[in-house]
């Protein structure tokens, strides 16, 4: 191993969680390495293109909290990448739209008006919804102080300053709601954007649904140029400040020697040293697989083993060589029933045909000016739906991940083909016709999701339990020098979930509380050494890496 193959640190995955540490360390002058066995980088941030026409986000659909004061920004900024990435806001008056048999309403910015409209849509539940608003809002803020502080909260001071975050943060959804009172098409509206975190109200707890709610309360926007802004404005911080990137260098052990790493050995035989590895890779195949189960605590194994994921999504990609209706710059989250708990009851059992549910987001209407996300006149949108997680829905025994190859199966594809149509008619009773235009259509299933992000049944969202309802692992691990940030970790998922857990596993190994100094206004990269931007910058040749932006095979869509 030469010198050169020797780090302060190394992140396996680069993910937004893995790309804001390796950043965080960079700029407080440790040596980092990221490693991404995919060809770019970016993790469920990353884009795709197709016919030199259309560009698709694969998970960036829309961020919250993006005002002056938000918490990403303040990440990001802290970095030195101000005017480097930009958040284009949608319909503050309705951003999301909520359509059920019984109830069609938008939601807006701003708890007073988001509960106005509430009891507007739902008159008899009214005394419910604001004691439930009460928690929501309550807890959010709780939450949102705490993550701002600029010390580690007591338990005497948690309870005393944290009263709601005590009293519901780890009970149930459906709890909170039975609890207030609230009738089955209360739960459905109050509940609709539940997909955003993968689980239903028997699952979820109130604290993640109350500050993923809040998150966005505070204002939805969306980042100009698409998600692969954010992981190039990364890439670009740990580049300037002495750190690299390796795109199509997939780990294949975590390496440890006498309870502390050493480094990461990869699938092509290369080995990197390193006294701190951050591993952004999933959460379960990180323990049992990366580092083995030897190395650990029984018990935290069993757990792992054990653990119940977040459910994945199947998505189609559509393209439509004219306009969709004229309609607000808002997702649409359509349910065919109005109780919501039967809808998840029905995925458990596996049963999605008809579709119940598709979120629908609208590309085209969230950067109009870009160049990238269709020609002019034409339409860029995405509908999704979650799914059960077993690898048999799809006709398939395994994933991926562990090798199966499954993509030509034709008993794969005739079920990828059949809940393709299914998704198509569902959204065609939403949007009406539309079927007759479409230029591009592409379909995703959770084993597209695992091939190119390679976590545990396909999900985006981490870990739904382990050991225990809201059981999250932190960033820290029993061995020295190993720390994981990602979806999987009790910071949540989403992109701002994922960047502040990035952010926190950063603060711990440089000993500072980075979170309160950036939201205060510290900016600790030098945006001096950031490299220029020219007219052929390209932010998916960037998420390459340096050694390997100009390898043939980038897609570009022919008008920058």
């Amino acid at each position: 191993m030469t010198k050169s193959d020797a780090w302060d640190a190394i992140v396996v995955g680069s993910g937004i969680g893995g790309l804001v540490c390796a950043a965080y360390l960079a700029v407080s002058g440790r040596r980092v390495l990221v490693l991404e066995q995919h060809d770019v980088a970016g993790g469920n941030s990353h884009v795709f293109r197709r016919r030199r026409a259309y560009e698709f986000d694969v998970g960036v659909h829309y961020l919250g909290d993006c005002g002056p004061d938000g918490v990403l920004p303040a990440i990001l900024d802290g970095l030195g990448l101000r005017d480097r990435i930009r958040y284009l806001p949608m319909d503050q008056d309705g951003f999301d739209e909520i359509v059920t048999p019984g109830v069609s309403m938008f939601m807006p910015a701003g708890w007073p008006e988001y509960r106005r409209r509430l009891k507007e849509a739902l008159p008899t539940d009214a005394a419910g919804i604001d004691a439930f608003a009460d928690v929501c809002e309550g807890l959010g803020e709780e939450s949102r102080r705490a993550l701002l502080s600029d010390r580690d909260l007591s338990v005497a001071e948690l309870v005393a300053r944290a009263p709601l975050t005590v009293r519901w943060g780890r009970r149930t959804l459906s709890e909170l709601f039975d609890d207030c009172g609230l009738s089955a098409t209360a739960r459905t509206v109050l509940a609709a954007q539940s997909p955003n975190y993968g689980m239903g109200p028997d699952q979820a707890t109130v604290s993640m649904h109350a500050t993923v709610t809040d998150h966005y309360v505070r204002g939805a926007y969306y980042p100009q140029g698409g998600g692969q802004m954010l992981a190039a404005g990364l890439v670009e911080v740990v580049e300037a400040h002495g750190g690299r990137l390796l795109t199509r260098a997939r780990a294949e052990r975590v390496l440890v020697e006498n309870g502390r790493v050493t480094g990461v050995g990869l699938t092509d035989g290369r080995h990197f040293a390193a006294p701190v590895v951050v591993s952004n890779a999933d959460y379960r195949r990180t323990v049992l697989d990366l580092v083995g189960a030897e190395h650990f605590p029984r018990r935290l194994v069993a757990k792992t083993r054990e653990a119940a994921m977040g459910l994945p999504f199947a998505t189609l990609y559509v393209a439509t060589d004219g306009p969709l209706p004229e309609r607000p710059n808002a997702n649409l989250w359509w349910y065919a029933d109005d109780d919501i708990g039967q809808y998840y009851q029905r995925l458990a059992t596996g049963n999605i045909d008809p579709v119940p549910f598709l979120f629908m987001s609208f590309a085209s209407r969230k950067d109009p000016e870009s160049p990238n996300v269709c020609p002019p006149g034409h339409s860029n949108f995405q509908l999704m739906t979650l799914c059960p997680p077993e690898y048999e829905r799809w006709g398939v025994t395994g994933g991926p991940a562990d090798g199966v190859r499954y993509r030509r199966d034709p008993v794969y594809r005739q079920h990828k083909e059949r809940f393709t149509d299914a998704m198509l008619t569902a959204a065609e009773k939403v949007l009406g016709p539309f079927r007759d235009r479409v230029v591009h259509l592409e379909a995703a299933t959770p084993l597209t999701h695992e091939r190119y992000i390679l976590s545990t049944g396909g999900t985006p969202f981490g870990l739904a339990a382990w050991g225990g309802a809201g059981g999250r692992p932190d960033t820290g691990t029993p061995i020295q020098g190993l720390h994981v940030v990602g979806a999987n970790t009790r910071y949540g998922s989403g992109i701002t979930g994922v960047a502040v857990g990035g952010i926190a596993c950063a603060a711990q190994l440089v000993g500072r509380r980075l979170m309160h100094e950036v939201h205060s206004g510290a900016v600790l990269g030098d945006p001096g050494l950031l490299p220029e931007r020219g007219p052929q910058w390209d932010p998916l040749a960037v998420s390459r890496g340096t050694g390997r932006r100009g390898a043939r095979g980038l897609a570009v869509t022919g008008r920058r």
